[in-house]
């Protein structure tokens, strides 16, 4: 058998579709592409596919990750573009490589995300996510899968930045290099700030909307547009604080319990 890891792009319209209907997206274009799938044991085999830390429905990402467990050996290249070339416009396949020894999960600690927020003035955004990042606390509220609960939205802010939207495509695109449209985003037509952050993957998750009442609670801060929200990068906070890639055989990145420094 051969295990491999997959990162995918979830954007466009596509971005409004729930990960249930992701999976079963994926698991249709399996057929379609021959990829030699192994199958659980039981009345009802299903393909061996591990899904983790899937983005909320209405949020972009280019940063997304599955592991499949295959019954012969393929050419990881190969099957990227076979099952690429099977699936919908906006579900895109970016790489595939081999499993490195571990579980997936453990290597997803950290999410870089870019908060497009159309109409919101730039000045006004420093200000409040300065506010932010020099609060010890700021707590809010988030419904979750038990109810309505408090947490604290700035305990699991890494870090935090700023970008004008109204500047050029290559400064506002913080993606990592070849992951990202520059479609995914509108153009500036107007007071346009863009929040680039990066946020430990607590439990509960702090996603970009809590980033959002946060900043609301410290600063008042009310966008007048609707925000946009796409996933950057996952992975584990390195030793110079950037995110090492899940998909490298050693990321090199901080192995403590919670990503924290170890």
């Amino acid at each position: 058998m051969q295990k491999l890891r997959l990162r995918y792009a979830k954007r466009g319209r596509l971005r409004f579709t729930s990960h249930r209907d992701v999976a079963r997206t994926f698991e249709r274009a399996l057929r379609r592409a021959g990829v030699p799938m192994a199958y659980s044991q039981g009345f009802s085999p299903r393909p061996k596919v591990s899904w983790t830390g899937a983005v909320p429905t209405g949020v972009a990402s280019v940063a997304e990750y599955v592991e499949l467990q295959l019954a012969r050996r393929v050419d990881p290249a190969v099957l990227r573009a076979e099952l690429d070339a099977a699936l919908p416009d906006g579900i895109d396949v970016l790489d595939a490589v081999p499993a490195a020894p571990g579980a997936l999960a453990d290597e997803l600690r950290v999410s870089k995300w870019r908060i497009d927020l159309p109409g919101t003035d730039v000045a006004e955004l420093r200000q409040a996510v300065a506010a932010l990042m020099a609060a010890e606390s700021v707590e809010v509220e988030k419904m979750t899968k038990d109810g309505r609960r408090t947490i604290d939205a700035r305990a699991a802010l890494v870090d935090a930045e700023v970008l004008d939207g109204r500047e050029s495509v290559a400064q506002r695109d913080g993606s990592p290099s070849g992951t990202a449209r520059v479609d995914d985003w509108p153009e500036a037509t107007g007071p346009y700030g863009i929040l680039v952050t990066v946020v430990r993957q607590t439990t509960p998750v702090v996603r970009p909307d809590d980033v959002l009442s946060a900043l609301r609670v410290v600063a008042g801060l009310a966008p007048s547009a609707a925000a946009s929200a796409t996933r950057l990068e996952q992975g584990r906070l390195d030793d110079g604080g950037g995110i090492a890639d899940p998909l490298a055989q050693d990321s090199g990145g901080d192995r403590s319990p919670a990503g924290e420094p170890g």
